[in-house]
Formats: structure tokens, sequence, C-alpha cells
């Protein structure tokens, strides 16, 4: 592990056509996790109606959007019989990039970095006639007292090379710093946010969502008017933003979307049913403009996971070989 020399930036695409996905043979509630992320509830359900729910929930994702022409890679269980609660959420562990970089990132809780299989995603991704130039960790792999996890805790625009990060337990700002200059990113804008507890919120992926020409952000989860400002001047220069209230991102998960493309070039966003029917329709008429909307069900890995969507969905930008 090293942290590599500063990279100049390179615009790349925001949109991806193949995703990588891992199926949730383990899923439960993560007692760990649910210490600071008040998007967990408990559900009244067996652990194994749970279980089967979820995992069912995540087939009919899958099959929805390989019927919508995305190429969907299922990492399935873990051969070592390890089953993390959390696995189904792949996105804030590792990325990817189109000039064949894939990055480890250090996760806050001991069960979330069991689900770091970095042999296996290389195998499945080789596999599938992806090139791989170098695996590099954020930060030093076995002693993780700084933690930046991933896309859950980073919003990324590829065109632009600036990094939006709510600062968090699960964001390190030094460690943001690092990463953006080893891959060749340009800026962070960080700030700071509460839920209507007033607690930070744990993932800047559920208040926040970047697509091409379409920003979705929760103005109202900001603690200081003065940040918000700054970061609604800089994406209102190259976006349209569609504000959503703490009921909806809290409730619905309508931060939690994803924009990506099919094997056609025809751009998709990706949410849950709960963030379609949270969406006002005015919002709905908005997002539509930038892509066909593709909802999907997915209450029990919402309820008792935490996450939604876009958290299912590792994006991958490596080039094929």
């Amino acid at each position: 592990m090293s942290l590599a020399a500063a990279k100049a930036f390179t615009p790349a695409s925001h949109l991806t056509d193949t995703v990588l996905m891992v199926r949730p043979e383990g899923f439960a509630f993560n007692v760990q996790t649910g210490e600071d992320n008040e998007f967990q509830h408990h559900l009244d359900a067996s652990a194994e109606q749970i279980r089967q729910q979820a995992l069912a929930e995540f087939a009919a994702m899958v099959a929805r959007l390989e019927a919508e022409g995305v190429d969907v890679l299922v990492l399935e269980k873990d051969p070592r019989g390890i089953t993390p609660p959390d696995a189904v959420f792949p996105n804030n562990w590792f990325t990817t990039t189109s000039t064949g970089e894939i990055y480890i990132y250090p996760m806050l809780t001991p069960n979330r970095r069991e689900e770091r299989r970095v042999n296996c995603i290389s195998q499945l991704l080789l596999d599938n006639q992806h090139s791989i130039e170098q695996v590099t960790w954020v930060g030093h792999p076995f002693k993780e007292d700084q933690i930046l996890e991933g896309t859950g805790a980073m919003i990324i625009d590829h065109a632009t090379g600036t990094v939006y990060a709510a600062l968090s337990e699960r964001c390190d700002e030094e460690l943001l710093e690092k990463f953006i200059a080893m891959s060749g990113l340009r800026r962070s804008m960080t700030f700071h946010t509460e839920s209507s507890t007033g607690k930070p919120i744990y993932h800047t992926n559920v208040m926040m969502s970047i697509g091409e020409g379409f920003a979705v952000l929760c103005s109202e989860s900001f603690t200081d008017s003065k940040e918000l400002t700054r970061i609604k001047q800089n994406l209102s220069a190259t976006h349209e933003i569609i504000d959503i209230s703490l009921a909806q991102m809290e409730q619905s998960f309508c931060g939690n979307i994803l924009n990506i493309r099919n094997r056609q070039g025809e751009p998709l966003i990706v949410m849950s049913q709960s963030a379609f029917d949270g969406f006002t329709e005015a919002q709905r008429e908005t997002l539509s403009k930038y892509g066909k909307i593709i909802a999907n069900p997915v209450p029990t890995i919402e309820q008792i996971g935490g996450g939604s969507c876009r958290c299912m969905l590792a994006e991958i930008f490596l080039p094929k070989a």
C-alpha cells in the first residue's frame, strides 16, 4: 500500500453500463453500523424471513436492470463462509476508474471490513473481460484510524473532478484529500449536515446524488448556510438542482439514487420504489428529462440495512480487455 503521487485530472464519463452487486446471503440488522445509521430499523419478522425477503428483492432488482440492458456482475457467497450483514452495499468499500484502477476503502465497523473480498471482485471483473492496472488501498489496510467509506462518503462528479462530501465518522477530511491527490481528481467540497434528530448524516449518498445534468440535494440537512450557498452555486453552474426535504431523504431514500446507462447508451436513473413514491410529480418529471426512471421495490433492504438502491450498486468504469 502506498499513497501515490498526485495525478493530473482527466475528465471522464459520469455514466457506466456495468455495475457489480453482492448477493445478500447473510443479510440482517447490523448492530455495529446501527450506532450511527439512523436509517436502520427493525422489522417484525424472523431472521430467516428477513434474509429471504432481501434475497428476493435483490434478485428482482438484478433482473430488472438486466432487462433494461445493464450489465450486472453478481458476486456470490463468500467461499470462506463469512456472511457479513451489510455485504449487499459494495459501493462503500471499492470504486473503479476508466484507467484501470480499483480503490479499496477503510471501513468504520469491523464486520464491514470483512466484506472487502478484493481477490474475488478482481477475479470476477477479469472473468468478464475488464482490465485492472492497479489495486490501491486508500489509507492503511490493517490500521483503520482514518475512515473513508467509498461512494457512500463521497459523491464524485467525474466530469469536473469535484468530490462532494458530508463530514462524519465515515468521512475523514484528511484521508479524503489524500484520495483526491492519488486518484487525479481536482478538489473536494466538504460540508456539515444533520438529520431531523440533530445527528450528522452518516453517508453523503443518502442526501445527495449527481447525474449528468442534474443533482439531487437535501438543502434542509445543511447546518451552515454559507456551506449550502457554496455547494449550490457550484452545482448550479453545471446541474439542475432538485431539492428534497429531510422527510423525503429519511423516509423515502430520495437522495440515494444513481444515474447509469444501458448498453445502447440510453441514460437510466435507478432508485427504489419508496424513493419514486417519495418524489413529487414535478420532481419525477424533472428527473425524467435526464433518464428513464427504474424503480425497484427493496423495502426490507432499506429498512433493515439503512441503505437503498444506490448503495447496492458499485459502478464499474474499468476498460474492457
